[in-house]
């Protein structure tokens, strides 16, 4: 266990603190790291309203900056593993759902825990935003530190 752990990151400081968590268990364990992003499908508006139209992005032009963004991120997250001497691969796709998408990744990395962060949301705003955390926890088999 903890010899490849899947760490889903969306840019906040928590995810890079869990980053961190993943680098020094990897480090103690002899394990690596695969680090995962999922950007949002492309979700053009149903009405196109001529007023907000030039603000949105064609289709290939919002792949591409997603892409671009992704790098950035992932990138960032590497070099954060790479400071606690653990070597860490990255993994981008796209999709609607983080939680299922980031078992894919898990098992696409054949990842044998996951660590990652929540945003600590509570009372409505849970109910209503939901939690990519909870929902992953609900639907795995595999261990999941989470950081906050």
């Amino acid at each position: 266990m903890f010899k490849r752990i899947l760490v889903p990151i969306d840019g906040t400081p928590r995810s890079q603190r869990a980053v961190k968590y993943a680098a020094d268990i990897a480090r103690v364990h002899g394990g690596s790291l695969v680090i995962y992003h999922m950007s949002p499908s492309y979700h053009p508006p149903y009405v196109v309203d001529p007023y907000s139209a030039a603000q949105w992005l064609p289709e290939a032009q919002y792949f591409e900056e997603a892409k671009t963004e992704s790098k950035k991120l992932l990138a960032k997250a590497q070099k954060a593993a790479a400071a606690k001497r653990v070597t860490a691969k990255v993994e981008h796709t796209f999709g609607d759902t983080p939680a299922n998408a980031i078992l894919v990744a898990a098992k696409k990395a054949r990842a044998d825990s996951i660590v990652m962060a929540s945003h600590g949301r509570r009372g409505l705003e849970k109910l209503f935003l939901g939690s990519e955390t909870q929902k992953v926890l609900g639907k795995t088999k595999l261990p999941v530190l989470v950081v906050r």
